[in-house]
This record gives C-alpha cells, structure tokens and sequence, in this order.
C-alpha cells in the first residue's frame, strides 16, 4: 500500500491532476478531447505554478539563512520545513492509508451534504496524515492515528465550504474552493481579529491595498515595484552585496508578475470543467451546488499574499528571539509562509497592512504551537526513515507543526472517545450549517 502510494505521489501535480481532471470531465459528460484538454492545461499551470515557487523559495530561502546567521540566532528546535513534514507523514503507517480514508469520508460527506467540495488535492492528504502519524506516535496506535486523520479531513473540507465565497469572489475562481490543511487553518482566527482590528480608532482607517498603493504612487505602485522594494530591503537585512540584492529585489519582482499569469493558464483549463460540473449537476441533483477542491498554490501570486508574506520573514525571525517559551529556530518553512496567508487575503480585502498584523499574531502562537508539539513531531520521525539535520536532536515546523488545527485535533484527541465526539458533533453541526447557508463573507 505504502509503495503505490507513494509511485502516485512522485507522478507530481502535473502528471495526477491532470488524470483525475480528465476522468471528472468525462463522468461531467465533457467530449474527450475537450476533457483531455483541460486536464494538460492545469497540468501545464501547475507546472509554471511550481517554476514560480521554486523560483521563490529558492532565493528567499538562503535570504532567511543568512538573517538567522548575521542575528546569531540559537535556538535548539529545528524547523525542518514543509517537504521534511510530508515526508516524515507519508513515511508512517497513516501516510500509507490517508488517500482512501481521506476519499471515503470526502464521498460519505458529500452524500449526506456535509460538504459541497470534492478534494481532488491528493498530494496535500499529507497534511492529515501529519496530524494523524503525531497521535499514531504518541498513543503507539494505528488505529486512533486514521480517526484523527479522517476528522481532519472532515474540518478542512467544512473549512474549505466556508470560506469558497470570499476565496471565489476576491480571486476570481468560480466554484473552486481550497481545502488546504495548512491555509484553511487560519481562517476561524483572522476572521475575529480582522473585527477587532475593526474597532481599534486610526489603524481601522490604514489602507494599504495594491489598487491604493498603486493610485498614490502610479506606476511606482504596481505589484512588480512592489517586489522589487521589499526584495531588496530583504536583501539588505540579509546583509548581501549590492549585486546580491538587486538580483533578490527583481527576482521577487518577476514572482511578483509571473504568479498570476501561470494561474490564468490552470484557470484556463479549469472553467470548462467547472461549467460542465454545474450543467451536470444541475440536471442530476436538482441544482446542488459543489466545488472542486484544489490546492492553495494557485491563489499565492497575489501581490497582497506575497507582499505580506516577504514583510513576515524578518518579523517572524524577530519574533523567535523576543517570545518567551519558543524553541524554534524559523529556517525551512520561512518562504511558505505566502501560504500561510493566501486565506487570510480575503479577509482582509487584500489590506497588506491588516494581513501583516493578523500573520504577526498567528506566528507569534505558532512557534509556541511547533514549540510544543516538537517531541511529537520528532517521535513521529524517529519511526520513519527521516534523516535528522546534523546536530539537530528534536525537530518541528511552522507548517502543520505550528498549525492551530493540528494542535487542537491532536489535544482533543488525549481525550479518546470524548474528544472524538466533540470533534465530530462540531464538524456535523457546522457543515450543515454551513451546506444550508452561504458561508464567511469579507
């Protein structure tokens, strides 16, 4: 089981999304041609997607590295970042059964109309698998390990059905909703700090929108400017050579522009199926409406997500020195951080400003999150084949291993059978709630 999951998983995105986009346009009554076609199209844009990314991560991530080095930063958690993360949960014995248990309770949710979205993100499945291989590690249970996966699976697909209004409107992708385990978890908390911030006299007035900071500065205002200055002040804080920081200030400048238009091409692909998905049904559920559930990656290119997620770098490493209790020293998760805000974005209409206070406070608690859950997170990996960094003892992330919902799930779950009914009572309730009503709105 463990091998063929994970001969799916090395096809990548842009070779398995593709396959299940064109069997979905076939069982929507597509032609095959037109079907086939819309599979390689968002094949081909989640292959720019990840050109992009990797054009991101690739040099934002040795900016951060040399912030920590020139700061002197000593922390003894090592934060392992994202790809060590999956690896670790599709390492476990829940690693090698999440894709048929995150299905099966996708289908049985969508039959008893807890859910409108149908997760066709498999890669990301390893976010529950993480959540479930920590409770596996600790309770030493295969068992309890899949109960927790399927119910985070459950919340984030809940997650996902709330927030597909705003994510639709505020980036433009018609019934596409992202239930995405690390970016979905942030919503139930910017929602209420954005209505805080609401009530707070002349920060409530600070507008810092692309479309404002584009009308008082002009062309100095575009997306692309935007990169290019705070590429170069990170540059600067990294202390890199003149050289060095123009080449950061127009790489980030050309994500900046690049982003958005390899996401027009996976959109490209994308609608017809979406409009044959409601022709289809329209005609055989009497005009249920559902979403196709895809990963967070295609909304990262918003100036407003990068933007704010390059001004939390520095501040992130500023906040691993000064709270108190944190153990984490920020590294391998520092250039997912776009990620970490992607859902945030709508909530705050793209304020860049908003986004950046709200993101301050969520990583704040996240490191002591990822502070707390790293013996979990390293017992999970010490039964895998995971290779710790050289000296690093105890590890964690701020990707899932700093995740509130992750946290919460795996607390609830020290209650056993409690804990499982009060999770599964909330996910119940609040998707049909949600199923009956419209969801969150900006």
């Amino acid at each position: 089981m463990q091998a063929a999951i994970q001969y799916l998983l090395n096809l990548g995105a842009q070779v398995f999304l593709p396959i299940i986009i064109f069997i979905m346009g076939l069982i929507f009554k597509q032609k095959p041609g037109k079907a086939f076609k819309s599979g390689l199209l968002i094949g081909i844009g989640f292959v720019g997607i990840n050109l992009v990314l990797n054009l991101l991560v690739s040099n934002l991530g040795p900016a951060a590295k040399a912030m920590i080095d020139n700061f002197g930063i000593s922390l003894n958690i090592i934060d392992v970042g994202w790809p060590a993360s999956a690896a670790i949960a599709y390492g476990t014995k829940v690693g090698a059964f999440v894709i048929p248990i995150v299905l099966l309770v996708n289908v049985v949710m969508i039959f008893f109309k807890l859910t409108k979205t149908l997760n066709v993100d498999i890669w990301n499945y390893w976010h529950f698998a993480f959540t479930g291989s920590l409770v596996a590690a600790v309770t030493n249970s295969l068992t309890w390990g899949l109960i927790t996966a399927a119910l985070n699976a459950a919340i984030v697909l809940v997650l996902a059905d709330w927030t597909a209004p705003m994510v639709q409107k505020f980036y433009n992708i018609p019934n596409i909703s992202l239930p995405h385990g690390f970016s979905a978890a942030y919503v139930p908390i910017a929602i209420p700090l954005n209505a805080m911030i609401d009530k707070i006299p002349v920060i409530n007035d600070i507008e810092l929108d692309p479309e404002t900071i584009q009308e008082k500065f002009g062309v100095f205002g575009e997306p692309i400017f935007m990169g290019l200055v705070l590429g170069i002040i990170v540059g600067m804080l990294a202390q890199y050579s003149i050289p060095q920081i123009l080449n950061l200030g127009v790489t980030m400048a050309a994500v900046m522009l690049l982003f958005p238009r390899v996401v027009k091409i996976l959109m490209e692909g994308l609608t017809p199926l979406s409009e044959s998905a409601k022709k289809y049904m329209r005609e055989k559920f009497q005009d249920r409406e559902f979403y196709i559930g895809l990963d967070s990656a295609i909304a990262i290119g918003h100036p407003s997500a990068i933007s704010t997620a390059l001004i939390l770098v520095p501040l992130t490493i500023f906040l691993a020195v000064i709270i108190p209790g944190n153990g984490v020293l920020p590294f391998g998760d520092l250039a997912t951080l776009p990620f970490m805000v992607v859902m945030i974005i709508p909530i705050t209409k793209g304020n860049i400003f908003r986004s950046t206070l709200i993101g301050a406070i969520i990583i704040g608690v996240g490191l002591l999150i990822a502070t707390n859950l790293a013996p979990m997170i390293t017992s999970a990996a010490k039964t895998t084949s995971f290779e710790f960094p050289e000296g690093a003892n105890i590890i964690s992330s701020i990707c899932d291993g700093g995740n509130p919902l992750t946290w919460l799930i795996v607390k609830f779950m020290n209650l056993g059978v409690i804990g499982v009914g009060i999770i599964a009572i909330a996910v119940v309730g609040f998707g049909y709630y949600i199923y009956r009503n419209k969801g969150a709105t900006a």
